[in-house]
């Protein structure tokens, strides 16, 4: 009877402190309590900040983020969990053998990836099988509605929503936006219970507005592929700029690639050759070599210069034209793209007045468009120049530029001798500085139009439209030297002359066939994108439409 007494005494004594110490901990330790157990269940969670889109200049989308599914695991939980990896694997059309294989490696880590932007439709099949240790997480797809066709100048960013190429890259911090971070509260496999409040906003990214228009890129790329196919040429590339506000309308390359088809990428068509690959310009630096004439005022328009017998010896080298010409002026050598006439005239002149005017319209200059990998080119600065140096230079050859420095010197012709710096932004207000008078400018026009009415550059006419260009034809240089049957075909050209709208550049590298030069094969292509563009711009032909005649060698 006592033993009874004495265990009934002992346990109403356990009970009691027991009571008092539950009574005690819930009054004295409650906010420590609740802390603790706040730390096992509330956490904070990551929310992923919408990219902001890329436009053209009439705001159709270039780039845009949609929500898409990350499906990730917990290794250690999801084999214990006894689940049926086999089927598991089977939805994520892996090795069975290898999926366990990566889950027991990787049981350490507490995060692992297994399948990245699906859609939610296709997660939700996943999320059925209610596997413990299977988590989804909502993260943003990157997704291109131009694909190929825009592909260069827009780039492209990686899984990660990181910006790899073009655009993307130029502007990411601009693009990328600031997460958000809310309270949530977890149960004990892990899984979201309910969201309990905000931390910090989700900023989005900032939307950004091209220059570019969509209509014209899409017509330029029709038209460039076309023509790489036709002549079976290694590469091409056109930019297309207006002549208002500097602004890159066109910039289009072959061999282009898909950015919405990752699995596919050939790394060697990811560059934007139009901005990162410098080539001797060829003929069409010879108008500027004119502008210097003229400027100095040591000759006129109508200056002649004796291109007979065909040919000039300069520095034991002998510089050809395709035949004995006899006397030219000024515009004639442009239009007839006389190497003689063009050598003859740089000789006359002072070299580093030629090379000044170069540095000026942005040869072998960085044109600051902020694109990545823009090339340089190269444009020579001798202490002391020797004469086939200074003939060279003036026909184009020993000295690199890219096809978008190209496009800005000319640029400078159509606004009257003022250089504007280009940009990619839509509305974008950028510099301009004067680097030749305007009658010399006007007088140079005049020429350039000699070159399509009756020249080399025939094939750039366009019907309605007075237009001024100069072709270009390099021989590409090879291990040996100069190669008789690789080139470079180019075209640099605006129109219309009297209210100049757009400038463009062609260039066809290395065209195969017997149509080789700039006339032939670069001018054509020329003409169709103006024609295409001054009509869908809505530009007013100043011109009745008529036939012209060709002429000239169309070699340039």
């Amino acid at each position: 009877m006592i033993r009874l007494t004495v265990v009934a005494v002992s346990f109403f004594l356990l009970c009691g402190g027991i009571v008092g110490r539950m009574v005690y901990v819930n009054v004295n330790d409650r906010d420590f309590l609740q802390e603790q157990g706040d730390l096992r269940t509330i956490r904070l969670e990551r929310i992923n900040a919408h990219r902001g889109m890329i436009r053209d200049r009439l705001g159709k989308p270039l780039a845009i983020s949609s929500p898409v599914v990350s499906l990730w695991a917990n290794p250690d939980e999801l084999i214990s969990s006894e689940a049926d990896l086999n089927q598991l694997a089977s939805m994520l059309k892996v090795d069975p053998n290898e999926f366990v294989h990566r889950l027991e490696s990787s049981r350490s880590r507490s995060f692992v990836y297994l399948r990245r932007h699906m859609p939610p439709p296709e997660a939700e099949k996943f999320l059925a099988l209610e596997i413990k240790g299977l988590y989804t997480e909502k993260e943003y797809h990157r997704f291109y509605p131009a694909g190929e066709v825009a592909a260069h100048l827009v780039g492209m960013t990686n899984i990660d929503d990181r910006g790899q190429e073009g655009v993307e890259l130029a502007f990411d911090q601009w693009l990328t936006g600031v997460p958000g971070k809310k309270k949530v509260l977890k149960n004990l496999y892990g899984e979201i219970v309910a969201d309990i409040m905000p931390v910090a906003d989700v900023v989005p990214g900032r939307n950004i507005d091209l220059a570019m228009d969509l209509r014209l890129q899409y017509l330029a790329y029709r038209e460039l592929k076309g023509a790489i196919q036709r002549y079976e040429a290694q590469s091409g590339s056109i930019i297309v700029l207006d002549v208002a506000s500097g602004g890159v309308l066109v910039m289009a390359n072959q061999p282009s690639y898909n950015p919405n088809n990752r699995q596919q990428l050939d790394i060697s068509n990811l560059r934007n050759r139009a901005v990162t690959d410098a080539f001797e310009p060829g003929s069409t630096l010879k108008p500027f070599t004119v502008a210097v004439a003229l400027e100095t005022g040591s000759h006129q328009p109508s200056s002649s210069i004796d291109t007979s017998p065909g040919f000039v010896r300069v520095n034991n080298k002998t510089i050809p034209d395709p035949r004995d010409m006899g006397e030219l002026d000024l515009g004639s050598i442009l239009a007839k793209s006389s190497q003689v006439g063009i050598s003859k005239l740089a000789l006359t002149l002072d070299p580093f007045a030629v090379r000044d005017l170069l540095a000026d319209l942005g040869i072998g200059q960085i044109l600051g468009s902020g694109f990545p990998g823009e090339g340089q080119g190269y444009l020579p600065n001798h202490r002391r120049w020797t004469d086939i140096e200074r003939a060279t230079l003036a026909y184009g050859y020993g000295v690199t530029a890219t096809p978008l420095q190209l496009a800005n010197a000319y640029l400078a012709i159509a606004r009257g001798g003022v250089r504007k710096q280009i940009t990619l932004l839509a509305e974008e207000e950028t510099s301009t500085i004067r680097v030749m008078s305007e009658q010399t400018a006007s007088q140079l026009t005049a020429m350039l139009a000699e070159v399509i009415a009756d020249g080399t550059g025939s094939r750039a006419h366009i019907d309605g439209y007075s237009v001024a260009g100069k072709t270009g034809t390099v021989r590409k240089l090879g291990e040996s030297g100069y190669e008789d049957t690789r080139h470079l075909a180019f075209f640099a050209g605006f129109a219309p002359i009297n209210n100049p709208e757009l400038v463009a550049v062609v260039m066809i590298n290395d065209p195969g066939g017997d149509a080789n030069g700039g006339g032939a094969v670069a001018a054509p292509v020329f003409a169709r994108v103006m024609s295409g563009a001054m009509r869908i711009l809505n530009v007013a032909p100043d011109q009745q439409a008529a036939i012209v005649k060709g002429g000239g060698d169309a070699r340039g």
